[in-house]
């Protein structure tokens, strides 16, 4: 029976390092093994395969990641939809990322969906393993302002645009006021706290209109500018929402 060893326990003989190092090591993509990047600590190796250590490797915690998504419309996180954490591999990173962070599997253990869009619509959603983050996005909801572009056709009643602004009810409650402009013939711009799954096409309907196409742009302060349909990047140091 050929004799095998776990790679986090070759590491930390081979490298003088602790078998918490040798799993950062491992996990942060600097490890590979006959050439190829392994990234989990249990992996099991014969004494004769090669194993290298990138020279620049760092042994530290990696940080809690936080990524930023342009969903398209298809994804989604029901039952029977794809779901949107499938775009986030290494090929999906945008190219002009400026995090300096290379994608790790590790990136995805343990990560929270936020703001999560209906399977048709489209646009920004977060994931993330930092608890700050996560705090101020549910806690804050009713204060974090949306932006969304949204295609829609019909005739808008004479009073519609003002009643999309204020006046409407949802579910039996008045709505709070929102912001609420044409962007051009057939696409309006709103800005609203908090908006549950079907309000804007509810509110639409009210006013005579029909959504064809939905689309987030803006979560708080962080705009999705520069990511295309399916990419994503990692949340900057000093980005906030």
């Amino acid at each position: 029976m050929t004799e095998t060893i776990r790679l986090s326990k070759y590491i930390a003989a081979q490298f003088s390092c602790s078998r918490r190092e040798a799993e950062n090591y491992i996990e942060g993509g600097w490890v590979r093994v006959d050439g190829q990047l392994v990234e989990e600590p249990g992996y099991r190796i014969e004494l004769h395969q090669i194993v290298e250590l990138a020279e620049n490797a760092r042994a530290e915690d990696r940080k809690p990641a936080t990524i930023l998504l342009h969903k398209p419309a298809g994804y989604g996180a029901a039952a029977g939809v794809r779901p949107a954490i499938d775009l986030i591999t290494p090929q999906n990173q945008a190219p002009d990322d400026r995090s300096g962070r290379r994608f790790v599997k590790v990136d995805l253990r343990g990560v929270n969906l936020l703001m999560p869009l209906a399977a048709d619509a489209s646009g920004l959603i977060v994931f993330t393993q930092d608890h700050g983050i996560e705090r101020k996005l549910v806690q804050d909801a009713s204060r974090i302002e949306q932006e969304y572009v949204v295609e829609v056709a019909g005739g808008i009643a004479a009073d519609g645009l003002k009643l999309l602004n204020h006046g409407l009810s949802w579910r039996g409650a008045p709505l709070p006021p929102a912001k609420v402009s044409w962007q051009n013939e057939t696409h309006l711009r709103f800005a609203l706290k908090n908006p549950p799954e079907g309000l804007i096409k509810d509110i639409c309907r009210q006013v005579g209109l029909t959504v064809k196409s939905m689309k987030r742009l803006r979560i708080g302060r962080l705009p999705m500018a520069g990511l295309a349909p399916g990419q994503w990047r990692y949340l900057l140091g000093y980005e906030r929402f």
